[in-house]
């Protein structure tokens, strides 16, 4: 029976196999990925404030900043006859996590180069674990959602129920791109330093300080849906229409977005794999 044990946690590699027990794996080392993710979650947060406080201050800062500017200064409608901050605020916790993930899987697998060199595992374990620690940010950004829908008497409506589903999209938005993101940090190490200028353009051009609405209003349905082909339009549509409970928003654009999370999510999977046959090479 013991001899059975140890058969069964053997674990052999050879030419191909890998490949084609690559999901399996994923599952069998399941344990790592909970002790990765439990890693870097407890480096942010046990015996500090400054994990928690700065996924709070982050967000609501620039909260702040877009609501004066665009809402005040600018004089930008709001939705769903929300207030403005509790507008920009729920398009800003996707945005936020999308950005921490995008960052943080981006440098996964640099940062842990001492394990991808010396053991055998899945790779892909590594930048799925290291978007835990953004999801965590997000679940506790989310209690300043709550306060300020409470602040303004804003309540939202049953379109609350669909907010998971939302949130499943937006792991997904950030994880093929941050798959194909890490794949090129290890290769080309200097593009590293390109994704924060991504991270800060993107946020420009998605509709969080101000409405989608506006981007169709001006521009027209033709570029309104070349615009929607930045995933975090769905995204951040989903997310206003499930807490401002506003009337259902264009489908179009939203099933344009939720196509190319799609095809960045199997692309990025596709070029990981590809890619991380030579990650202990030249880590």
């Amino acid at each position: 029976m013991q001899a059975a044990a140890v058969a069964q946690a053997e674990i052999i590699i050879e030419p191909g196999r890998s490949e084609q027990n690559y999901w399996r794996d994923l599952w069998r080392y399941r344990e790592l990925f909970l002790i990765l993710a439990w890693r870097d979650v407890a480096v942010r947060y046990r015996q500090t404030v400054a994990g928690a406080a700065w996924a709070i201050v982050q967000p609501v800062s620039s909260m702040v900043v877009m609501t004066v500017i665009f809402g005040k200064v600018a004089g930008l409608p709001s939705e769903g006859g929300a207030p403005y901050a509790v507008m920009v605020f729920a398009a800003m916790l996707p945005w936020q996590f999308f950005a921490n993930a995008l960052s943080s899987t981006s440098q996964s697998i640099i940062g842990n180069s001492g394990l991808i060199s010396k053991v055998y595992f899945p790779r892909m374990i590594v930048p799925m674990s290291s978007v835990v620690v953004s999801l965590i940010d997000f679940l506790v950004a989310s209690s300043i959602l709550a306060a300020l829908m409470v602040w303004f008497q804003f309540l939202p409506s049953w379109r609350l129920l669909t907010l998971p589903f939302f949130v499943v999209v937006a792991i997904l938005a950030a994880f093929g791109p941050g798959l194909i993101m890490t794949a090129l940090v290890v290769r080309y190490r200097d593009f590293r330093f390109i994704i924060p200028f991504i991270v800060q353009l993107g946020l420009y051009v998605s509709p969080v300080a101000y409405s989608s609405a506006v981007i169709r209003g001006k521009l027209g349905e033709p570029w309104f849906l070349l615009y929607s082909l930045n995933p975090m339009v769905g995204v951040i549509e989903g997310f206003r229409w499930a807490v401002l409970g506003k009337q259902m928003p264009n489908l179009v654009p939203i099933i344009i977005s939720m196509a190319i999370v799609f095809l960045l999510l199997v692309g990025g999977i596709i070029f990981f794999k590809r890619m991380e046959r030579s990650f202990a090479d030249v880590v």
